[in-house]
């Protein structure tokens, strides 16, 4: 997992948080949750709204970022927070909701992770989660370019970005035997302003990882201009100085039998 910046996350805050407010809608109304996870809460914004949707229960948020934790801490005291790996979560009582929204891309091995998570929970608890499918959009694929044409593609060979999401029939194959599954997307045509805001949402996300491979502030000044050469070709600014950025995301609500 990369580290992360949370000012630079959130510069394009309310265009991230929608997806997240979205699968909250469709958490099912007559769940009543006493505990509530949620699993790459970066900077608690989402462990914060659940909470108050359901004062009853004890909201958790697990990041491995200190430093979006600490953001959390600050802004919020309606939850706990817990610095720690999804890949290792072992929660001490069976949650009834596990939230987690844009944080399953970083993590492989999902045939056996997300039934595991499932597993975690109460009977007729609920997984709701979200993730970018944006391994093969064209912004993920500019790094890809970027990264094997410079100076620095011995180096940033094996670094690992986002990772691809499976198909969705692969994840209902996962875990229909345990749940009751709900799987869909959407793409969202988010209207950015600004000077390069792809490459600045990209600061915020997928460049993190390479950047903070490379040597110096130098190298990554130089990294992020042929990436911004490329973006620039993709995302053009229209004439009324706007930026199309089309993001597809898939979400998974699964109710435990």
């Amino acid at each position: 997992m990369p580290q992360w910046d949370p000012a630079q996350y959130e510069r394009h805050k309310r265009d991230r948080d929608r997806p997240a407010l979205d699968l909250m809608l469709q958490i099912p109304r007559d769940l009543k949750p006493r505990v509530i996870w949620d699993l790459g809460c970066g900077t608690g914004e989402h462990a914060a709204v659940l909470a108050v949707r359901h004062p009853a229960a004890e909201v958790r948020g697990l990041d491995s970022s200190e430093q979006m934790l600490a953001r959390g801490r600050e802004r919020n005291t309606t939850a706990s927070w817990v610095q720690g790996d999804i890949a290792a979560f072992d929660p001490p009582r069976p949650p009834d909701l596990i939230f987690t929204n844009a944080a399953l891309q970083w993590l492989g091995d999902h045939d056996s992770l997300f039934p595991r998570l499932v597993g975690t929970l109460q009977p007729g608890g609920v997984f709701a989660c979200q993730m970018p499918l944006s391994h093969g959009a064209p912004m993920h694929a500019a790094i890809r370019e970027t990264v094997a044409d410079g100076p620095w593609a011995a180096r940033l060979k094996g670094v690992r970005g986002v990772r691809p999401v499976a198909d969705p029939a692969d994840y209902y194959g996962w875990l229909s035997p345990l749940a009751e599954v709900d799987i869909w997307s959407t793409t969202y045509l988010h209207v950015l302003t600004g000077d390069d805001p792809v490459v600045d949402w990209m600061l915020g996300t997928g460049l993190r990882p390479m950047l903070q491979a490379l040597d110096d502030d130098a190298e990554r000044a130089a990294f992020v201009a042929a990436y911004r050469a490329r973006v620039r070709v993709l995302f053009p600014r229209r004439d009324d100085g706007t930026t199309l950025f089309p993001f597809p995301r898939l979400f998974i609500v699964a109710r435990r039998y």
